[in-house]
């Protein structure tokens, strides 16, 4: 059957990596965003020595389109410029993309719709992190810390998707914060729902996370190369500390690397005219995207997602497949939970084997540039059903505290219908909210909760999600020192006790 010229096919992969070395080397973000897209030049190319070759070369002088993924750590008016000047490349459309892990995954599917409508004909997508490079400088002024490329009175890049504030007030004075005090909230209310204890569920974790760093030993682009056991994750020791329970330091996404990645998206048309081998097209087939309430507090189940539920359900739909016939997955792991909401919308085992639920290594061995990672995980999901043609693989990416949630289906084979994306927002968006209140105090009991660890002082707060009687949520906090030594390493949820107007909880 032939294939409709306007068809969006990713015809380009780049990923670049400054690992630590002695003596140390540092980069900038930009060094590494544009030797990801060089990179994925020549791999358009079909280009094993990494030179760009004609077909790449001519995709980049056909750029409409030029998108960066937002960086934590280097904030500048228009970055996809800067990238285009230092390849030489005249691009119509510089754009920016807003906060979130989520943000690759839309882009894709903005770029392939644009395709499909005949828009534009070629766009890439690039971002970077150098987080390591940023504090490798700072720990030793003796290393040669350039300052980062910066713009003077250049307007700024179309943005891509907006940034809110995730949090209210309440949350905020009660602690809960940051994704390292929100995401082990999560976590145990999970636990909790499926009826599991501390121990066994701490080995589930180990598991699972060891899991991902095998599959990271087998990644060129991967942080953390060697491959660690279940207990050398989950239990504290000197070089892997407690953050927050249950999460150490190996169960959290690593944010200190230096990082890059691109894709190249054009249309069927564009990739045969430059010259783009047929066995290096992967066609995006579907995409879903939904949002859980933008406040945790307003989610009814802290332990589930039915955004992830609705978006999961949504592409396969679309794709007119089911999770049954997808043989590779990547689904975003910034922590564990992420992961276990994920599969658990999905129905995907968390200890198969033949199909392990990431492609990368995840966030923590993978590595976790920032608001990028799903670039990786795409790039090495195009590389994973190059080698396997005919399968399907489906990559996630969420945002902020597991509240922006995508889904993107892809595969070597073109799409049994055109591609195809949903945004499911006003199907959530109906759903009822869970009733919250900041002035709640008397009797509660522990919905959920966390005890964060101080590097030195060890533990130094607990937060809880508590409900009163008729069910209504509100959050509190222990911070007594000699408490949260009684506390640590035991299990709240379920317990009882009150909650004073100052936020302060006493348990029983």
């Amino acid at each position: 059957m032939a294939i409709d010229p306007r068809t969006p096919v990713i015809v380009g992969v780049g990923q670049s990596i400054n690992r630590p070395s002695s003596p140390v080397t540092l980069v900038e973000p930009l060094d590494l965003m544009v030797d990801a897209l060089e990179r994925a030049a020549a791999d358009a190319s079909g280009s094993a020595g990494g030179q760009v070759g004609a077909p790449g070369r001519r995709l980049l002088e056909q750029l409409d389109r030029l998108t960066s993924v937002v960086s934590f750590t280097w904030r500048t008016a228009n970055p996809s410029q800067l990238v285009a000047d230092r390849l030489g490349l005249d691009v119509p459309a510089l754009a920016l993309s807003a906060t979130g892990g989520a943000m690759p995954q839309k882009l894709v599917a903005d770029a392939a719709a644009a395709i499909l409508a005949g828009d534009i004909e070629v766009a890439a997508i690039v971002g970077s992190e150098a987080m390591y490079s940023k504090g490798a400088g700072k720990k030793d002024p003796s290393l040669d810390a350039t300052p980062w490329t910066t713009q003077v009175d250049v307007p700024e890049a179309r943005r891509f998707g907006a940034d809110f504030m995730p949090l209210t007030e309440l949350e905020m004075a009660r602690g809960v914060l940051q994704p390292i005090s929100i995401y082990p909230l999560f976590e145990n209310a999970l636990r909790a729902d499926a009826g599991r204890g501390l121990e066994e569920h701490r080995a589930a974790l180990g598991s699972l996370w060891s899991s991902f760093s095998r599959v990271a030993a087998t990644n060129p682009y991967a942080w953390i190369t060697e491959p660690h056991d279940g207990e050398e994750i989950t239990i504290p020791s000197t070089t892997n500390r407690m953050i927050a329970e249950p999460y150490t330091k190996l169960m959290v996404a690593n944010l200190p690397v230096d990082q890059g990645a691109a894709l190249i998206i054009c249309s069927m048309a564009a990739a045969v005219s430059a010259g783009v081998s047929r066995d290096a097209m992967i066609f995006p087939i579907a995409h879903a995207q939904g949002d859980d309430p933008h406040f945790i507090s307003d989610r009814p189940d802290l332990g589930r997602s039915p955004a992830i539920e609705l978006v999961g359900s949504t592409v396969f739909d679309l794709a007119e497949s089911s999770i049954d016939e997808v043989a590779h997955v990547d689904l975003y792991s910034c922590f564990p939970v992420a992961v276990e909401l994920g599969a658990n919308a999905l129905r995907l085992p968390l200890d198969d084997p033949s199909r392990p639920l990431t492609v990368t290594g995840g966030l923590t061995f993978g590595g976790g540039p920032g608001n990028n990672y799903v670039t990786h995980s795409i790039a090495t999901m195009v590389e994973r059903l190059r080698a396997n043609p005919g399968d399907l693989g489906l990559v996630t990416g969420l945002s902020y505290f597991a509240t922006c949630h995508a889904a993107g289906i892809y595969s070597s084979e073109p799409p049994r219908r055109p591609f195809a994306a949903r945004d499911v927002q006003g199907q959530l968006d109906a759903l009822p909210t869970q009733a919250v209140e900041a002035t709640l105090d008397g009797p509660i009991t522990v919905e959920t909760f966390t005890i964060a660890h101080d590097r030195d002082a060890g533990p130094n707060l607990a937060t809880l999600a508590v409900r009163d009687a008729r069910g209504v949520r509100s959050w509190g906090t222990i911070s007594d020192p000699g408490r949260l030594t009684e506390l640590t390493g035991t299990d709240l949820c379920g317990r009882t006790g009150t909650l004073d107007q100052d936020g302060i909880v006493t348990l029983d």
